[in-house]
């Protein structure tokens, strides 16, 4: 069981363009049962104005998805930022096209990420890492890009943001990897999905939480017998009519799991 219930903010982008509808959707998102945000890469309006706007309706960052780039090799605008919004996860939404071509590639990137994340941990920080379906991609022998990420990446001082729709849509197990990961995992991204058949095609479709295939029963389970501290609810596209109902949707869903 879990207490507060977060959003990624990607969620609500297209309202997110100014502060003034950023101001309104937070109100909504707020009265819907959201009291945890996940930044989204991007502050149109100014990053201060984000934190103070989320503050006003009584919204926590618990992390963020950040310029790749910033984070390594801008150590000290990146530690004032997480600081003014009052969170030591500071993460990527994906990692970026250059590292996911090979095998050297990725270890280039794991390096990396592992060298930042040591200096990050000394201020009291932890670098996090998003997943998609592509680190499901074989790319050494039998292994995946998850697996090497999994052994790689130092759990010392960086931790797993997993996403459940994309884990499965890249053909793994769900809870098996919460496990594998148990201790990694501070935030917990919530997202179903189902197939939709199209021109003769079956298609990953991304969906409300509770309408779709994934058994959350298991993953909220997992979850809570591995320690999610943040579960964020994410969902990209695929919308009932706006972001607001699906949110609505999901937020129902997620209830009985709510203590």
């Amino acid at each position: 069981m879990f207490n507060k219930l977060g959003l990624q903010l990607y969620t609500i982008r297209d309202f997110m363009k100014d502060a003034e509808f950023a101001d309104l959707a937070f109100k909504k998102v707020a009265e819907l049962g959201y009291t945890e945000a996940h930044t989204a890469g991007f502050t149109p309006f100014g990053d201060e104005k984000l934190g103070v706007l989320l503050q006003k309706h009584g919204i926590s960052i618990i992390g963020t998805h950040y310029n790749y780039k910033e984070i390594v090799e801008n150590f000290d605008k990146t530690v004032a930022l997480h600081r003014l919004w009052g969170t030591t996860n500071v993460g990527i939404g994906g990692m970026p096209l250059e590292f996911r071509k090979d095998k050297d590639a990725l270890r280039e990137f794991i390096r990396t990420y592992n060298k930042a994340a040591e200096r990050y941990a000394k201020e009291g920080f932890r670098l996090t890492y998003h997943n998609h379906a592509f680190e499901f991609v074989r790319i050494d022998g039998y292994k995946t890009m998850m697996d090497v990420l999994y052994e790689e990446l130092d759990p010392a001082t960086t931790s797993f943001v997993l996403d459940t729709c994309w884990v499965a849509a890249g053909g793994g197990d769900v809870t098996d990897w919460m496990e594998k990961l148990a201790g990694r995992i501070d935030i917990l991204h919530l997202k179903d999905l189902y197939l939709k058949q199209e021109d003769g095609k079956n298609l990953p479709w991304m969906t409300e939480v509770g309408h779709g295939n994934l058994c959350f029963d298991k993953i909220m389970a997992t979850a809570e017998k591995i320690g999610v501290k943040h579960y964020v609810v994410e969902q990209d596209a695929n919308f009932m009519d706006t972001p607001f109902e699906s949110l609505k949707s999901s937020a129902e869903f997620l209830k009985k799991y709510q203590k």
